[in-house]
């Protein structure tokens, strides 16, 4: 997937633009405010119909439009053309897909897939698990089509069953907890089988930026491991009616990233920790290319915050290598780094929300 043609309507202090992006490596520098992020922000709402930046979508429409919008044309790997569009306006939001509106955010994920690296990325390991979860079940996503319906059915079954767990109604309990056994398994094979894909790829990549021994990454269920989701439930039953919600399932897994036994983050220095969330990240995008063939698009904010001047020239050249489409922003050009050895780039100019090629 590439985008031909990006299409930007009051994002930010972006009133209207339109830009024609190389299939490559596009740069985007200019000064703090001066809109750059605002580019990396509106193709991200274009593939995920929200913002990376605030979890309120009035602060990213321009102050005097009542609502963004996004467009683009797109080439799928089969060389034909998508065109995409979001329209946002705090309390609705509607998509397209070739003019056809669209009722599922899921559709405009599988039509865009992108992963992202912004100042904030290093949450990923530092956070809590849902960021995590989050992380893993997107590739799991992309990887597999039927993940999408078990999990929406597991989301359903856990809903269901923490209202009755709030309203100590145990009538009906035990239906929902058949459902919630039925596909919080699916669920969870579904993870376990992603992963096993994926890490080999991950470990490839974080040795060309790392060398440190014993790195392991594996998945924690969300149950005892040593009993069934089903019997976990049973143990739980009183402590769920307690407090009112379910303790044990997918819903509480996490993602765990460890060094000779010991968890990443609380190994590693702040500057190791990004290496490591670009790693998984760029470990994502190549699984995702390599079994669907379908690569999508690698955002990074902020260039130079994100990497030291070595390993943004690592970062480069493994980027020129993947056969991806890339979007970066840094203040100067210098930033960037040498980029001689690219062979194929854009490179555009922002100042007080205007886009010019240079």
């Amino acid at each position: 997937m590439t985008l031909l043609k990006l299409d930007i309507h009051a994002v930010r202090n972006i009133v209207k633009e339109s830009i024609e992006p190389t299939s490559s490596i596009n740069f985007f520098y200019g000064e703090n405010g001066s809109g750059k992020s605002a580019v990396i922000e509106a193709i991200f709402i274009l593939g995920r119909a929200r913002s990376f930046r605030s979890t309120n979508i009035k602060s990213v429409i321009n102050f005097e439009q009542s609502n963004l919008i996004v467009t683009a044309q797109t080439l799928q790997p089969n060389g034909s053309s998508i065109y995409l569009g979001v329209q946002l306006d705090g309390k609705n939001f509607c998509c397209r897909i070739n003019q056809q509106t669209i009722q599922n955010r899921s559709d405009l994920a599988y039509a865009l897939p992108l992963q992202i690296i912004h100042p904030k990325s290093f949450e990923l390991l530092d956070a809590g698990p849902q960021y995590r979860r989050e992380f893993l079940d997107w590739g799991v996503f992309n990887d597999n089509d039927k993940f999408i319906s078990s999990w929406r059915n597991f989301k359903k079954a856990l809903s269901q069953r923490n209202s009755l767990l709030k309203s100590k109604d145990t009538a009906y309990i035990n239906v929902w907890d058949k459902e919630l056994v039925k596909y919080g398994t699916i669920v969870d094979e579904f993870r376990h089988l992603y992963l096993h894909k994926f890490k080999s790829v991950f470990l490839s990549i974080l040795n060309q930026f790392l060398t440190i021994d014993n790195v392991e990454i594996k998945l924690i269920t969300g149950w005892d491991n040593n009993i069934g989701l089903q019997q976990a439930l049973d143990q739980d039953r009183n402590k769920d009616l307690r407090y009112g919600f379910t303790h044990s399932g997918p819903h509480r897994a996490d993602l765990q990233v460890v060094i000779n036994k010991r968890l990443a983050r609380d190994f590693v220095s702040r500057g190791q920790l990004k290496l490591f969330v670009m790693s998984l990240k760029l470990a994502q995008m190549q699984l995702l290319s390599r079994e669907q063939s379908n690569i999508g698009c690698f955002l990074i904010d902020d260039f130079s915050a994100e990497l030291d001047i070595p390993n943004r020239a690592k970062l480069l050249h493994f980027l020129s290598k993947m056969n991806c489409q890339v979007f970066i922003t840094a203040t100067t050009i210098s930033d960037f780094g040498d980029l001689q050895n690219i062979n194929n780039y854009k490179m555009f100019h922002v100042e007080h929300g205007n886009i010019k090629q240079v």
